[in-house]
């Protein structure tokens, strides 16, 4: 995925209110900008740290610049939490998840569930309508290890449930983590932060709801889907099972 634009490279002055950020251009001009971005974003909000920044003439957008990536562990990570349906979709197109390419029609944002919308709806008249939730990662505590989520979610794990529905009706789902960073060759669920959330994913996947993990190749001028890597089982399974057949009963 292109940018339309290059990027305009700053630095962090801060980041606050989740989706406000202040930084100084290379001129030395102070603005402020949208963060698209409401998670916690741990590790990536450091001050002094190098940005890049999309910049939009809309006279309709209250501020110009959009926070898009920044200088972390080494590495350029992606925040937007907007690219990964677009690098999801292209990596699609491409064969790189399973076996989800040249399906005849791809959908997004297609209502679903209890009152949510599915990132990408997958429909083909001699195929299974799939259902895909595409989840945006960049938190990395251990080298080489991307971990998702960074912070409790009830949100996702209302997800999960929905996509376990959908597979009980005889549909298919997948869940599919996009990691934004490249310097990590494998993810996992965090089930220390959010046990629950890895109690749904546990149970997710007992339903049949199917996971992958996608690498991304992050730079200024692109953002390009890179294959699928491992995903270690939780460190907790046994416990998150447990929790799980207790929210069934």
């Amino acid at each position: 995925m292109l940018f339309e634009r290059p990027l305009v490279p700053a630095r962090l002055i801060s980041r606050y209110k989740r989706f406000l950020f202040d930084a100084e251009l290379e001129n030395g001009e102070i603005i402020t900008g949208s963060c698209p971005n409401t998670g916690s974003m741990q590790g990536l909000t450091t001050a002094g740290s190098r940005i890049w920044l999309s910049e939009h003439d809309s006279p309709t957008r209250k501020y110009r610049h959009v926070f898009e990536m920044i200088e972390a562990d080494g590495t350029i990570v992606g925040v937007n939490t907007g690219m990964p349906n677009r690098v999801a979709a292209e990596a699609i197109a491409a064969g790189q998840v399973q076996d989800l390419a040249d399906y005849a029609t791809v959908s997004r944002e297609k209502k679903y569930g209890r009152n949510s919308r599915i990132d990408l709806l997958l429909t083909d008249p001699l195929r299974t309508t799939t259902y895909v939730e595409v989840k945006n990662v960049h938190f990395m505590r251990e080298p080489g290890l991307a971990e998702f989520p960074d912070t409790v979610t009830a949100r996702g794990a209302k997800h999960l449930e929905e996509l376990g529905d959908m597979v009980e009706a005889g549909f298919r789902a997948i869940m599919l983590y996009v990691v934004q960073r490249n310097d990590c060759e494998r993810f996992r669920i965090c089930d220390d932060l959010d046990i629950f959330y890895a109690a749904a994913y546990e149970r997710a996947r007992r339903r049949g709801v199917e996971a992958y993990a996608l690498k991304c190749l992050v730079s200024p001028g692109e953002i390009t889907p890179a294959g699928l890597i491992p995903i270690d089982e939780p460190a907790i399974a046994a416990l998150c099972t447990s929790i799980a057949i207790s929210a069934e009963g």
